[in-house]
C-alpha cells in the first residue's frame, strides 16, 4: 500500500489535516511535540468510476483503493542532530514512499508559530535543510566506508563511490537527491539508502483566505487543478519549490468533513469550492508516484487496485495475489468507458468489447480485468 509521510514544523496544521483525511480523533493541540508516536491512517481513494461500475455489477461489497498517511511529529531546526526527538521522527519518514510537506500560510495569534512569524518560504527551507543534513550524514558515512573499500580497485565499488560523491556534492549545495539524474543501474544503488530527499514530495500550503477556497484566491498557487507544474512562486518571496504545490484551508476541510454528504455539497457551493482539497492531494499523490487504477468486478465484489503506470498485465495480476503473477496465462480486459456503454459484462462480451491480452499487455488507467492463471 502507498504510504505518505505528513511532515512540517509544529503547529502548521498537520494533525488537523490527518484528522480530516482519516476521520481519526488524534490529538491536535496548540503546542510543539503534541504528536510523538506517528499516527497512521488508511484513507480510501475517491474514484467515482468505482461506484458506477458497482452500480451495474451490483456486488455484495465495494472496495476502494487505499493510501496510508503517516502523521509525523513536528520537526524543528536541528532535527538531524536529534533536536526535538528529530532522529526518531526522521526514521519514520524513511519508511514511507513519499512526503507531503505541510507549510503554514495562515495567521492566527492564538496558534503559536515556533519561529514567531508566518513565512512559508523560510519554513519550507527549514524542513528541507533538515532532511538534506540527515541525508548528508548518511552519504558521508557510507562514502567514508566505500572510499576505503574502493582502494582494492574493484570497478563496482569505484562506481558506487562516484555516485555517492555526486550525491554529497549536490547535498552540499543544498539540493535534494531527487534533483539528480541517475540511470537505471545507479537508481537501484541509490534506493538502497532510503535518502529522505530522494522521496517524491508534495507541498501542501495550509492557507487562510477568509473562508474562501485558497485555489480561487491564493496568489501563491497557480495551475490547473491546483497542481502547479511550475512550483511555488510567492509574490515578493522568491524561491522555487521542487514539487507540486496544493493550497487548502485545513480548518474549512475539517468543517466540511463534519457535515453530511448533502450538507457538504451545499456548504462547498456557498464557498465556491468545486473540489475537496484532500481529493486533490490524493490525486496528486498518485501522479507523483506514477500510479494508476484498474478494477475487478463481479457479483461478490467490485474493487479498485493500484498499479504503477507502465505495468504489464502479469504485474497487475500480482497486485491481487502473487500466485496470479507466477501462473499468469492471459487477461480479459475491457475499458471502463466501454463497460458503462454496454451496461453489463454479458452485453460487453456480446459486442466484442472484452479483449484477450497476453503477458506483454501494458495496463491502462480504468481497465476492468479478469485474470486467468495456472494454480
Amino acid at each position: 500500500m502507498l504510504s505518505i509521510a505528513i511532515v512540517g514544523l509544529p503547529n502548521v496544521g498537520k494533525s488537523t489535516l490527518f484528522n480530516v483525511l482519516t476521520k481519526k480523533g488524534v490529538e491536535a493541540s496548540n503546542y510543539p511535540f503534541c504528536t510523538i508516536d506517528p499516527n497512521v491512517g488508511v484513507v480510501s481513494v475517491p474514484d467515482e468510476r468505482l461506484l458506477k461500475i458497482a452500480g451495474l455489477s451490483k456486488p455484495k461489497k465495494i472496495i476502494p483503493a487505499a493510501i496510508e498517511f503517516v502523521d509525523i511529529a513536528g520537526l524543528v531546526k536541528g532535527a538531524h542532530k536529534g533536536e526535538g526527538l528529530g532522529n526518531q521522527f526522521l526514521s519514520h519518514i524513511r519508511e514511507c514512499d513519499a512526503i507531503c510537506e505541510v507549510v503554514r500560510d495562515f495567521k492566527n495569534d492564538n496558534i503559536i508559530h515556533v519561529e514567531g512569524s508566518v513565512n512559508p518560504e523560510r519554513d519550507r527551507e527549514t524542513i528541507n535543510l533538515e532532511l538534506i543534513f540527515a541525508d548528508l550524514k548518511t552519504a558521508e558515512k557510507s562514502l567514508d566506508r566505500l572510499s576505503r573499500e574502493a582502494k582494492s580497485g574493484d570497478k563496482e565499488l569505484i562506481k558506487q563511490k562516484e555516485i555517492l560523491e555526486k550525491i554529497k556534492g549536490s547535498l552540499d549545495q543544498g539540493k535534494a537527491v531527487r534533483e539528480i539524474n541517475f540511470d537505471e543501474e545507479e537508481n537501484k544503488f541509490v534506493k538502497s539508502f532510503s535518502f529522505l530527499t530522494a522521496k517524491p514530495i508534495i507541498y501542501l500550503l495550509n492557507a487562510d483566505e477568509g473562508g474562501k477556497d485558497p485555489l480561487l484566491t491564493s496568489p501563491l498557487v497557480r495551475g490547473r487543478d491546483n497542481l502547479s507544474p511550475s512550483p511555488y512562486e510567492g509574490e515578493g518571496r522568491g524561491g522555487v519549490w521542487d514539487g507540486d504545490v496544493i493550497a487548502i484551508n485545513a480548518k474549512i476541510e475539517e468543517e466540511i468533513a463534519a457535515l453530511s454528504e448533502d450538507e457538504q455539497k451545499e456548504f462547498m457551493a456557498e464557498l465556491g469550492i468545486k473540489d475537496r482539497g484532500l481529493d486533490r492531494l490524493i490525486r496528486a499523490s498518485y501522479r507523483l508516484l506514477g500510479l494508476q487504477t484498474f478494477f475487478t468486478t463481479g457479483p461478490d465484489e467490485t474493487k479498485a487496485w493500484t498499479v504503477r503506470v507502465g505495468a504489464k498485465a502479469p504485474e497487475a495480476a500480482g497486485v491481487i495475489h502473487t500466485d496470479f503473477e507466477k501462473g499468469f496465462i492471459r487477461a480479459e480486459v475491457m475499458s471502463y468507458e466501454k463497460f458503462l456503454e454496454a451496461g453489463s459484462e454479458p452485453a460487453a462480451r456480446e459486442k466484442g468489447w472484452i479483449r484477450t491480452e497476453g503477458k506483454d499487455y501494458v495496463m491502462q488507467d480504468g481497465d476492468i480485468c479478469h485474470f486467468l492463471f495456472n494454480r
